[in-house]
């Protein structure tokens, strides 16, 4: 699975992110916990080396708590802090304003102010907003919704600037490229959503087969995946005319499921061989 998607907005929000590098004090990198690895943007470290930077890993009460611990330590040796939330309860939100006194340059008076930048869909906007809150920034459940630029007080000495979600313009990487997408951070419109619902069908084969007996009800677990997406669409009912499944309206059903947490926690990314 090879994608090149890179829409006008995105490259736009890559030249925002460099013009105001020069106008923040400290970067936050939010990562979904789900694929920390897949989820890190290459250009943006890139860009943003330099800045002194706080790893965010949001999303954890749907990413699995030993691999989190893991991937916590692994990502802190690139000498960041790094922080676990879940912004749509708060939790872990509290460390932030104390990770920024420490990295910030010492002895700064005045507003700090950070930038928030991770790919699309990611909750860089529910963030601040739990920072804030209040609901300050444009949410919403399609990647890349929120595009304009706005500076948020988030307290007292803590300013943060919302960028739009950014990939990288080519997606080479085929695994990479499925979990971003089985974790909704690429369009549906513009990847194969059967496809990719095949492969998560198949890494939960592999890693969790319980679950898939447990959720859909299924004494036994068929060989193939698409045989296992029609009898997930029997289950849920999505059949056509002739008793047929619609197995795009299944592969969307099943991936609505499990981006919602509802078959459980889950980290897409392996561990490193070598750790």
């Amino acid at each position: 699975m090879k994608l090149n998607w890179y829409p006008g907005h995105m490259a736009k929000a890559r030249k925002l992110i460099r013009e105001h590098l020069k106008l923040v004090h400290v970067v936050f990198e939010l990562l979904d916990a789900r694929i920390p690895l897949s989820s890190r943007n290459p250009d943006i470290d890139a860009i943003v080396w330099k800045t002194p930077r706080v790893v965010v890993l949001n999303k954890v009460d749907l990413a699995d708590p030993t691999q989190t611990r893991f991937w916590t330590t692994a990502l802190a040796k690139g000498n960041h802090p790094v922080i676990q939330i879940d912004s749509s309860t708060g939790r872990g939100h509290s460390r932030i304003a104390q990770a920024v006194k420490t990295i910030a340059k010492p002895g700064r008076t005045g507003v700090i102010r950070g930038m928030v930048v991770g790919i699309p869909n990611v909750g860089k906007s529910t963030f601040i907003n739990r920072l804030a809150a209040q609901r300050s920034a444009r949410t919403g459940a399609l990647p890349g919704v929120t595009r304009g630029k706005q500076w948020i007080r988030v307290s007292p000495g803590i300013e943060l600037l919302d960028t739009p979600g950014v990939l990288w313009p080519r997606l080479d990487n085929r695994e990479a490229a499925l979990k971003l997408a089985a974790t909704g951070a690429i369009k549906e419109e513009v990847v194969d959503s059967e496809g990719v619902a095949l492969w998560l069908l198949d890494w939960l084969k592999q890693n969790y087969p319980g679950v898939l007996k447990r959720r859909y009800q299924l004494p036994a677990l068929p060989a193939s995946a698409g045989t296992l997406l029609e009898s997930i669409g029997l289950k849920r009912g999505l059949v056509v005319t002739g008793g047929q499944v619609d197995r795009f309206k299944a592969a969307v059903s099943f991936l609505k499921e499990f981006r919602d947490g509802r078959l459980g926690r889950f980290t897409l990314d392996d561990r490193p061989e070598k750790e």
